[in-house]
């Protein structure tokens, strides 16, 4: 049925029961897993003065390590998850970029046939503020997606 999983997460305790549901699939049917966090591009913001150039290059630059730290941290302990379940697994950090789109792009690259991700389940206006990855992943893509509450 399906034998290359994509997990999505971010690392939050909310994105972490979607690994475990989907690593849990996984071993059941002897599927491999990658792992996708996604860095989002850094906020434009209206920097003025004449050090403009250089604290905006400076925080940037900040940004990026930061993010690069955070995802070695979350797909290191997504792999371990999977290795201590038997999951053959990689993880992908890709920067710079919409989670939604990531990981269609992803997802495409990879040849996956399933997508596994959380979502909060937010409705109105909250989802309407906070937008939702989930949804428009659910929205565009080809491939199942199984949404973890």
């Amino acid at each position: 049925m399906y034998k290359k999983i994509l997990i999505a997460t971010d690392g939050s305790e909310l994105a972490q029961k979607g690994v475990g549901h989907g690593l849990e699939l996984a071993k059941g049917l002897g599927a491999a897993v990658a792992f996708v966090t996604v860095s989002e591009p850094f906020p434009t913001l209206a920097w003025g003065g004449a050090m403009a150039g250089y604290v905006a290059a400076e925080e940037l630059t900040n940004y990026e390590e930061s993010a690069r730290k955070y995802a070695s941290e979350v797909l290191d302990k997504c792999k371990a998850e999977a290795d201590a379940k038997g999951v053959a697994s990689k993880g992908i950090h890709v920067e710079n970029k919409a989670p939604a789109e990531a990981i269609l792009e992803v997802a495409g690259a990879e040849d996956s046939d399933l997508i596994v991700m959380a979502s909060h389940g937010r409705r109105g206006l909250g989802r309407l503020v906070l937008g939702s990855q989930t949804a428009e992943v659910v929205s565009l893509t080809q491939i199942p997606v199984l949404v973890v509450r």
